[in-house]
């Protein structure tokens, strides 16, 4: 199999001689199949409905919704057709949807349903170069003509299809390496999102180096639920995934996503660290409130599992006796552990944040692998990963291949590669600031490599504290250290120009709440748990234990409890589930001032 653009990978997997089911959704109760053969069609006759709108190169479309397999059939059918796909985040209010449309120029839209339609409708009128708009779930009225059925634009293509004299097969070689493959932008953590310019180039440059370091096969079971508008999903779970033939399954929301592992049985998964933290959290909850000897089978377990871990690691062989300790092991714990993710999972991949190195060895000494790697919107997105093979817990793993990683002066991470953008949209400025002539990259990122060429991070950039005592702190690490504990679901730490480190701690009200029970405390108000005096003295125990590992002056002196979760509505976290630090602290900034001012008295 090869390829050098997504329109041939797209092709190459679809004409392969098994003909399988590849996509899969939840309708009515039961996951649906489509075949390979049927995406070619519908794909085929996107292509050609383009061609008869006359969309087609240095044209760019839109897609709104959440993952499911017509997503990816439109995403397919915009790129066969040698135009652009500019994804765009669901969570997206329609102004924000509206800078987006216009910004990339987008002269059509494809949403997954009436929500999303009525958010264009909403801006339409300020959109002066959207045409049309096509809704995925077929749930227009026909009233508007400028809004399409997926079925009739469909039929429209297929139509022409029949009279056009050039093929399908002759359209997937159009595209070129260097031509614009998609526009995805960035969250806007520092003002207005930038649209970054992808390569057919940067996408397959990614996807085959990716495949170099890790394994994936046409057997393969992904279940998708990143926001297919997310650099590390796209790449993943949606090109990589695809090139291989391997089956995806759309995951019905986050809420469901527990079930969906259960009943879908993944063998590979990607996910942000959010979801590892709570699967450890969930994990200690449920041994806190087990027997002493379950807690005691448990907790032998896992050491067991960290020998043969330290073993692997080292690739020393394991002991007789050790490999037998470790089969009762995963008897007694670990196979109840991995039953709760369907029971045949591989290896979750991880990215899009900071894992904590924790919660990576606690899983991987209960046999369930989390294979940290690194990268940027910028960079199609992988820069480095850890493999089955290459493993070091506290890192994001090695270089990739076809991917430079260098360390400039002031500690900044730069790398240069095929995977690096073209630039930023309409944005030269933005462009040079980042880019050299030399192709080097700036990610904004802080780290070393070390002696074995593996990259430890330590922080973005812009996120170094600097105390009025000229202390450099990096909040990542601390912030860390207090997920860890399952009272602790979010944290801020505070600090920059101050003579103290301080954090916003969002308490896990579900753990917390059971903790106050345990001591026949009957509280459930969130607003009530915080001002506790049985919750404060919780947190200065689990706050001082998250600190023991820190020097004196990175160390919290104070924290405030919140009562309410950071949200991508008040623009506390992005869509892809980053902690937006300025809008935290401009958001909290009376409570943040009383922290300081309280200090002083």
């Amino acid at each position: 199999m090869t390829f050098k653009t997504i329109s041939e990978l797209f092709y190459s997997t679809v004409t392969s001689p098994t003909d399988k089911n590849i996509f899969f959704y939840k309708k009515d109760g039961s996951w649906n199949g489509i075949s390979k053969s049927q995406v070619l069609d519908m794909v085929s006759c996107m292509t050609f409905a383009f061609r008869k709108n006359k969309i087609g190169s240095g044209n760019n479309v839109a897609i709104i919704s959440s993952n499911n397999p017509f997503w990816a059939i439109s995403d397919y059918g915009i790129i066969c057709s040698g135009a652009a796909s500019v994804s765009i985040y669901p969570t997206l209010i329609p102004n924000q949807i509206k800078y987006i449309i216009n910004n990339s120029e987008s002269v059509s839209a494809f949403v997954e349903n009436q929500e999303q339609l009525g958010k264009v409708q909403q801006i339409w009128d300020e959109c002066p170069l959207l045409n049309f708009a096509v809704v995925l779930d077929n749930s227009s009225d026909g009233s508007d003509k400028r809004i399409l059925n997926l079925s009739d634009f469909f039929d429209t293509g297929r139509a022409f299809q029949e009279s056009s004299d050039i093929s399908f097969e002759d359209l997937v070689k159009i595209p070129k390496p260097d031509d614009l493959l998609t526009l995805i932008y960035t969250s806007g953590t520092t003002g207005d999102p930038k649209g970054v310019m992808l390569s057919h180039q940067n996408m397959v440059s990614n996807v085959l180096g990716t495949m170099e370091k890790i394994e994936f096969f046409e057997d393969d079971i992904f279940l998708s639920y990143l926001p297919l508008s997310h650099s590390f999903e796209r790449m993943g779970g949606h090109f990589t995934a695809f090139s291989k033939g391997s089956s995806v399954y759309y995951s019905e929301s986050i809420e469901a996503l527990p079930q969906n592992m259960i009943d879908v049985k993944p063998t590979v998964m990607l996910s942000v660290p959010r979801l590892y933290e709570k699967m450890y959290a969930k994990v200690l909850d449920n041994i806190n409130s087990a027997s002493g000897l379950k807690q005691k089978i448990f907790w032998w377990s896992i050491g067991t599992g960290r020998e043969i871990l330290d073993y692997n690691i080292k690739g020393k062989a394991i002991p007789f006796i050790l490999e037998k300790k470790y089969n009762l092991a995963k008897k007694l714990v670990f196979n109840k552990i991995k039953d709760k993710i369907g029971g045949r999972l591989r290896y979750f991949v991880s990215g899009g944040a900071p894992l904590s190195q924790e919660i990576a060895e606690f899983f991987a000494a209960a046999n369930v692998m989390i294979l940290e790697g690194y990268g940027l919107t910028e960079t199609s997105p992988v820069l480095t990963a850890n493999t089955p093979s290459e493993l070091r817990f506290g890192t994001v793993g090695k270089p990739l291949n076809n991917v430079e990683v260098k360390i400039a002066p002031d500690g900044e991470i730069i790398v240069r590669g095929p995977n690096i953008m073209l630039g930023y949209y309409k944005n030269e400025q933005e462009t040079r600031d980042v880019l050299n002539n030399e192709g080097w990259f700036s990610t904004g990122d802080i780290g070393f490599l070390d002696d074995d060429g593996y990259l430890k991070i330590t922080d973005r950039k812009k996120n170094i504290l600097v105390t009025s005592g000229g202390k450099n702190i990096a909040p990542a690490p601390i912030e860390n250290s207090l997920i860890n504990s399952i009272y602790i679901d979010q944290a801020v730490v505070i600090g920059d120009q101050r003579n103290f480190i301080s954090a916003l701690i969002v308490p896990n009200f579900e753990y917390v709440g059971k903790y106050l029970s345990s001591k026949e405390i009957s509280i459930s108000d969130p607003e009530a748990i915080v001002e506790h005096p049985e919750a404060i003295s919780l947190f200065e125990k689990e706050v001082q234990n998250a600190m023991e590992s820190f020097s004196h002056y990175e160390r919290i002196k104070k924290f405030t409890l919140l009562s309410s979760l950071f949200t991508i509505e008040k623009g506390e976290i992005t869509p892809s589930l980053k902690i937006v630090r300025k809008v935290v602290i401009r958001n909290y900034s009376d409570l943040i001032e009383s922290m300081y001012s309280e200090r002083k008295n």
